[in-house]
This record gives structure tokens, sequence and C-alpha cells, in this order.
């Protein structure tokens, strides 16, 4: 493939941000290049072209720039200093966000502590990770602070006395996980628990020796078991777990730095008088056109030889070509998301559970066009519709039978799965098979191990683990 098809290519890839980055690096390196004005592409235009172009010749001054001398020049003659205003332009700097690790050191401060601990603090911060998880064990944090020490290479005794214990270790983290937030620096979610109740000033009861001395049958909601081990009511044991749903299990992620990732819709979808309309959300997309000064330039071709001649060509086609290929990617897009739109009218009007499957292929043999082109029109694309800001490839899912004979989407099947599990009664949760037999019931022919792999995929416990006593 030649270089233009691989950036022909790459503007299809481009999300709607970065192409309008990338064509603003293209107005810079390019002469040819210029951005065409909104009054000028407006066929009301009180005044044409040609009149405005005839006018700003009779208003050239003495400063203006000789784009003739420059481009005979090679581009080496320099704008005289009168002709564009000396700015400084500054970027945007991010503000600086706190952390976690912020936050423990601004409460250490307050603290009275030893400057011999200074070290073991550091090195047990250093190990906290972004959930508020110590994800290094006591030892190692000993290992990598002594290893930080400065070695005296005699042996001697005080050398030795000099190197951290893992009793001191053990004292200094007793004390940040006396801190803010509670549960944090826990070693795994055992004792991120018991640290949130002790906090809470429960020392004695029914949760906390569950969660202490019975931690894998709490976590498997086998209540009967905990019954049997504590002599209890299975009712009982459930409501003392129930304690559990007010503790964090990931205590550090309220203080994670947010990254702030904005998303820009590439299409937008519409409905005016009863039907749905596609336009493109390009109005911040700069419109380029070839510039008819340096176009008139170029014509002249006697002026121009060899190394300039082939600069000014391989300028002017590139330009055209960009301009050819942004016009293709608009019609491209409008053209893939006008069948997505035709295709999904029940999910626009209706809601999800009436998505339709629809795959790659089908949308390139539509729009005639190349699977690996549909690919990238659709990568990292959004769209904002009467029903919300959706990924392109949200639409694209695979089927499943039915028994009228039509398909039905995946990701439909998902969401009737969802709704039946929240529809359900807590103290007869439904099975994979009752699940699965209830969407045979309404014509969707589903295996119960896929229907076990949906409800995995949407993070729904089996049903042993949702019933409620």
């Amino acid at each position: 493939m030649n270089p233009r098809l691989y950036q022909a290519m790459d503007l299809l890839y481009m999300p709607l941000m970065e192409l309008q980055q990338h064509l603003k690096e293209e107005l810079l390196v390019n002469p040819f290049l210029e951005m065409a004005d909104a009054d000028e592409e407006s066929e009301q235009d009180e005044v044409s072209l040609e009149s405005k172009e005839e006018t700003e010749e009779q208003n050239k001054d003495e400063n203006e720039v000789d784009w003739e001398n420059i481009l005979l020049d090679g581009f080496h003659s320099a704008p005289t200093v009168s002709t564009f205003e000396n700015r400084e332009f500054y970027e945007r700097a991010p503000v600086a966000e706190r952390d976690l690790s912020d936050h423990l050191r601004d409460q250490i401060q307050l603290l009275d502590i030893d400057d011999s601990q200074i070290p073991l603090i550091e090195e047990i911060l250093g190990n906290i990770g972004e959930d508020g998880y110590l994800k290094a064990s006591l030892d190692e944090v000993v290992v990598g602070v002594n290893a930080l020490l400065p070695d005296d290479g005699d042996g001697s005794e005080r050398a030795q006395r000099a190197r951290y214990t893992f009793e001191q270790a053990a004292e200094v983290l007793e004390m940040i996980q006396g801190l803010d937030p509670p549960g944090v620096a826990a070693r795994d979610l055992r004792e991120c628990l018991l640290l949130q109740l002790a906090r809470m000033g429960d020392t004695n009861s029914l949760t906390l020796e569950l969660v202490r001395d019975n931690f894998d049958e709490l976590i498997s909601h086998r209540w009967s078991e905990l019954a049997k081990i504590r002599g209890l009511d299975p009712k009982e044991v459930q409501d003392a777990t129930d304690r559990l749903a007010v503790l964090d299990p990931k205590p550090g992620l309220r203080y994670a730095v947010s990254g702030h990732d904005y998303v820009t819709p590439d299409l937008i979808v519409e409905k005016i008088d009863g039907d749905y309309k596609v336009f493109l959300n390009d109005t911040g997309t700069p419109r380029l056109r070839i510039s008819q000064t340096y176009k008139n330039i170029a014509a002249d071709k006697k002026q121009f030889v060899g190394e300039n001649r082939e600069f000014i060509t391989n300028k002017l086609n590139s330009a055209s070509w960009l301009i050819q290929a942004i016009e293709q990617r608009r019609q491209t897009m409008l053209k893939v998301m006008n069948f997505i739109v035709d295709r999904q009218r029940e999910f626009f009007d209706q809601g999800i559970e009436h998505l339709k499957p629809l795959t790659l292929r089908e949308v390139a043999e539509v729009i005639e066009m190349h699977e690996s082109t549909v690919s990238r029109v659709t990568n990292q694309k959004y769209v904002q519709t009467p029903r919300g800001l959706f990924h392109l490839k949200f639409f694209f899912s695979s089927s499943l039978g039915t028994a009228s004979g039509e398909d039905a989407s995946a990701r439909s099947v998902k969401a009737q799965i969802e709704k039946l599990v929240s529809g359900e009664q807590s103290q007869q949760p439904l099975t994979d098979s009752q699940l699965g037999e209830m969407l045979k019931s309404q014509g969707i022919s589903i295996a119960r191990r896929t229907v076990a792999k949906y409800r995995d995929q949407l993070g729904i416990l089996p049903a042993r683990m949702r019933k409620r006593i």
C-alpha cells in the first residue's frame, strides 16, 4: 500500500479530537492549505469570493508578506516583524491533584513520630496501592528499607543495630492503619474489614467474629454451615453479615486521582418529526481548502524548477488529497451510522432489550466497503443519541436464535437476564436453568451454560449466593 492509503486509513481510525489536532498540524506544515471561512462557505453571502479577493488586492500595503519570493527562496525568507504580532502562547497546565499518599502524609505530619521511623513510613507508603491495600509483606518492607541503609562493610555490632526489624515495621504499620480512611494499609480484604469494624467501635459482635474466624464461609455465603458452627439460626447469621454492606472494600479509591477522560461524540443522532437524523459533530473541526494565493503562484510553471518545483507539486497534491480524504471519511461515517440507525430503530424507540444482532460484515456489505474499513470507522468513535452516549461498537453483538426464526442480540439477552434477576424473590432466586427456561418461553433459544456466562459478565452472583433467608 502506498503512503497515502496508509494515511487514509489513519484518518478513518482517528477519533474526533485526534483528527482536529492532526488537521491543525497539517495547516502548519502545508502552505497550500488554509481554513475556509464560514461566510465564504455560505451561498447567501452578499459579497462573492471573487469580489472579496479584489477588495483584498486593493487593500494590500507595504508590509504584506511577499509569498512569491518565499516560495522561490525555498521558504527560508522570514516574514517581517510588522506582519505578525509577537505573542507568547502558554499551554494550560493541569491542576495538581492530591492522591491517597498526600492524604496520608498530611496526617502523619500531625503525629509525634521518631525520626528513625521515617524510612519505614516512606517504604510502607510507597507500597500502598491506589485501592488502599499494602502490596508488600512486612518482611519485604524490612528488606527494602534495610537495602537503602549505608553499608559500613565491617559487619560491626553498631551496623547490625542500625538495621530495622520486623517488629519495628509492624509498629509503624499499625500507626498507619490508624489513619483515615479506615481500612487503609490492610494486607487483604479480611484485615480491611476488621480495621473498619474496630474503627466503628465494634470489638465484640457476631459480625466481627464471623469476619475474624469464619471468613471463608462468610464470603461464600454458606449461611446454613455458619449457623451450625455458631449454633444460631441462619437468619441471625445473615443479619449479622448485612452490617458489612456499609464497609468499603477498597477504601483508597475515594482518593484516587481522576483521569479526566472526557468523551466528545463524533456523531449525533436526533429524532426530528418522528425520524432519526444523523449528523457529524464536526463544528470544531477545521474546514480546509486550497489557498488561492498559493495556487495562483504555483500556476506559473516558468518560475519554479528543480527542487522548488518538486516541493510545490508535492505540497499541492498532498493538500488536494487530504481534503478529499477528509470528505471521504465524513461520508463513510455517515453511511455506517445511518445503516446502524435503520437496523436498530427498535432500540432507539424502545430500549436495549430490542437491540438486534449486528456484525461488521453486514454493514460492510450494505455500504459496499471492506470489513476492515468499517472496523476502523467504528473504533474509538462515540455517538450522542436520544438514549444516551454510546460507543459505536455497542451496536455490534452476536446473535441467538429465537422461536420465530429471527435473531436476538446477545446484548439484549443480557439486559433481559438482568431484568429477570432484579425482579426475583430474594428467598428463592432464579437459577441459571430457570433463567434459561424463562428466556425460552419468550422465544429465545439459549443454553444454561450461556446464561451462566452472561450472568458472570454482568457481575451477578450465582443463585446460591443471592439467596436471602
